[in-house]
Formats: C-alpha cells, sequence, structure tokens
C-alpha cells in the first residue's frame, strides 16, 4: 500500500473527524427532564445517577460534571418544579381565583407529586423539598396575606392545594374524579379564601352576620 493511499484512508477514519461541539444548556436541560422522571417515577433513593445519564444521552462523568453530585442534582430539579411562583405576585384578592383555576387545569404535571411523594422518605431528600417549597412557595405565599398567622395560613393553603391533587390526580378518589369541575372549583376556591382573607376580617363578617 502506498504511503498516499494510507494517508487518504486514514483521513477518512471516523476518529479523525472533528467532533460536533456539545451544547451545554441542551445538555444540561436533557439531564434535568431525565431527572425529573426519573425521580417521579422512583424516588430519590431508587435511581442513581448512571440510570439519569443513559436516559439523558450521556455519561455519569458528565452529570456529576454539570451538578457535582446526585443530591445537587435533585436539588436543581426540586427547584424547577417550585420556580412556577408567579402566580403569588399580584393581588391577593385575586389570588384564590387564580389559584384554584391552576389547580383545576387539566394540563396541570403530576410529576412535582410524584417526586414529592416517592422522594420525601429520605431525610436529605425531604430537606431540600422542605427548603425549596419555603423559599420558593411559602415566604411569597405570606407576603401577599394580610393579617396574623399569615405564616401558617400560607402553609395551609399549600397542604391544601397538594392533598387536592394528590386525592384526585394521583389516588382518583372517585367522589372527586366524578364531581363537576364547576363544583371543585367552587368549593376549593371558598377554603382557599378563607385562610387567605385575615381572621380579623372573617370574624367581623362573621359578627355582622349574627
Amino acid at each position: 500500500m502506498s504511503a498516499g493511499v494510507y494517508m487518504t484512508e486514514k483521513k477518512d477514519l471516523p476518529i479523525d473527524r472533528p467532533k460536533r461541539p456539545r451544547n451545554a444548556a441542551a445538555t444540561r436541560d436533557a439531564i434535568l427532564r431525565s431527572a425529573l422522571a426519573a425521580f417521579s417515577r422512583c424516588g430519590y433513593d431508587g435511581v442513581g445517577v448512571r440510570e439519569i445519564a443513559q436516559m439523558a444521552g450521556v455519561t455519569g462523568v458528565l452529570v456529576n460534571r454539570y451538578f457535582g453530585s446526585k443530591e445537587e442534582l435533585f436539588a436543581a430539579t426540586v427547584e424547577i418544579i417550585c420556580a412556577d411562583n408567579g402566580i403569588f405576585e399580584n393581588d391577593s384578592t385575586t389570588l384564590a381565583k387564580r389559584l384554584t383555576a391552576k389547580v383545576m387545569s387539566k394540563t396541570e404535571p403530576i410529576d412535582a407529586l410524584l417526586l414529592i411523594l416517592r422522594s420525601a422518605p429520605n431525610s436529605r431528600a425531604a430537606e431540600i423539598l422542605r427548603e425549596n417549597i419555603a423559599r420558593l412557595f411559602e415566604r411569597p405565599l405570606k407576603a401577599s396575606l394580610p393579617g396574623p398567622n399569615a405564616s401558617e395560613r400560607a402553609t395551609m393553603i399549600l397542604a391544601l392545594v397538594v392533598g387536592f391533587q394528590l386525592f384526585h390526580k394521583v389516588i382518583g378518589s372517585k367522589a372527586l374524579v366524578h364531581a363537576s369541575r364547576a363544583s371543585l372549583s367552587r368549593h376549593l376556591m371558598a377554603m382557599i379564601q378563607q385562610l387567605i382573607d385575615s381572621p380579623r376580617a372573617v370574624r367581623r363578617r362573621s359578627e355582622e352576620a349574627v
């Protein structure tokens, strides 16, 4: 074989072709989407970095390069599912209506509920969930509530919403599944509104009714 032929064949080998540059943002997004699916399906303890990497089409080494560890990847995933907190930014007088519409939306994903349900038994995962829920949900909601005990009322609103979604969309309680959307929306909005209102205002309306 002549040197010219050898050089031509070597040039055509795949190993010598320039590698396509990796899109860092797209890779990170793919890892996070895989992590959300994996943690929602298996919980924090039920899946490892290698499985998440395989789903994303990357290596475990690359996942750790982007996120540092499984714990940090879980934290980043939780932050994403908790990031939709803009609903608390407007006037609290329409909060019950907005929140009810959000909860009753047919497109509302259940991945976040499943991730919480299946990951909370792990103490570190539960701590990460608490920190993110408090920072992204409880505190903004508390800031929009008038009157005393705002922190307690804010947390009760979130507990009401999560509990309703759990029974309705995950467990599929027949009483909720077969109820009319109008009826469910009306009852849910009334309960949320009662928690939004200042206890003094509720007491005053009750006294006026008497």
